[in-house]
């Protein structure tokens, strides 16, 4: 039970706490991003514009549903003496009921008693423990890979610590390092933790001594995961938004409102928008807000459609969510 109540104990006093804190900053910072549109990239590649407030609570939505999955995980002991059937309990004091007892006592602790067991715990539910940790943390492995690549973008600016060394032989530097120790911390974790939900459910026959080693390390994936959750709070705490920088690769890609205009067409029953779009679009020439124009002066189509489609820029097409 020692095992259990350790992770049990840490859960509650610390993974939980720091799991609320990223989520909670995260939706601040969705909050004051708000109202942001924000060129998307697909295959590295420029996509239909999207809002940034929107691209964080992607991960807020989807690291809050992992946690509400997770939480529903329940605690594991075993109680039924050496290989489970309370042999030696059962001869010493025959009239007492052991099975209720040992129920009452693993509740007691917070934790729910296996009814059949071997020698020792069957670690079924520690094994999805640590499977729900795992996609935790690659959520926030994509979540530092996204934030590297904004960075690199310069979509977002770093918060300059004053002695703070950015690169040993480059001093105009401001690495993203923060995302970067996250991301190897928690892939380090995930191996382990991978290794653990892989081990712990087999032993031989009605026990063998593999899980004993094993089970000492299980706080190694767990201590690797906290450091990785205090590097992605200061990494997030560090950005400044650029919005100079975001609005410039809107400005430079007219061309992904071709999506809208071809809609538009395709619902007025216009002949072959995707081709019509496509001749405009995928040349080396530069698509600007120019072309688009000429572009829609140019289709046999009413005024008040070429309005429409005119009114459509980088900067409004950006759908809607939620």
């Amino acid at each position: 039970t020692s095992v259990p109540l350790s992770i049990k104990e840490c859960q509650e006093e610390v993974y939980l706490p720091l799991m609320n804190d990223i989520v909670e900053l995260l939706e601040e910072k969705a909050k004051t991003w708000e109202g942001i549109p924000m060129l998307a990239h697909t295959h590295g590649q420029p996509a239909s514009p999207t809002m940034l407030s929107k691209e964080i609570r992607v991960f807020t939505y989807r690291l809050q549903q992992q946690l509400a999955y997770f939480a529903f995980i329940p605690f594991g002991a075993k109680f039924g003496g050496a290989t489970g059937n309370f042999n030696a309990h059962k001869v010493t004091f025959p009239e007492h009921n052991w099975v209720l007892f040992a129920n009452n006592f693993c509740s007691s602790l917070g934790l729910e008693r296996q009814s059949y067991t071997t020698q020792i715990e069957n670690y079924d539910n520690m094994s999805a423990y640590f499977d729900s940790i795992k996609r935790i943390n690659v959520i926030l492995m994509d979540f530092c890979k996204d934030m590297w690549a904004y960075i690199s973008m310069e979509y977002f600016k770093q918060k300059i610590k004053e002695g703070e060394v950015g690169s040993s032989a480059m001093p105009h530097k401001v690495n993203p390092i923060d995302f970067e120790n996250a991301e190897g911390n928690l892939g380090l974790a995930n191996a382990i933790f991978d290794h653990l939900s892989m081990k712990l459910p087999i032993s031989r026959l009605q026990r063998d001594l593999t899980d004993s080693t094993v089970t000492r390390n299980i706080g190694v994936p767990i201590a690797h995961t906290i450091i990785a959750l205090n590097s992605i709070i200061k990494g997030v705490n560090k950005l400044i938004i650029n919005t100079k920088a975001i609005e410039r690769d809107l400005n430079n890609n007219w061309a992904v409102v071709a999506e809208a205009l071809q809609s538009i067409l395709r619902s007025i029953g216009y002949p072959n928008p995707y081709e019509t779009l496509k001749d405009l679009t995928r040349t080396n020439t530069e698509v600007n807000a120019e072309t688009i124009a000429k572009f829609v002066n140019g289709l046999d189509v009413s005024d008040e459609i070429k309005k429409r489609m005119k009114e459509i820029t980088p900067m409004n097409y950006v759908g809607v969510y939620e």
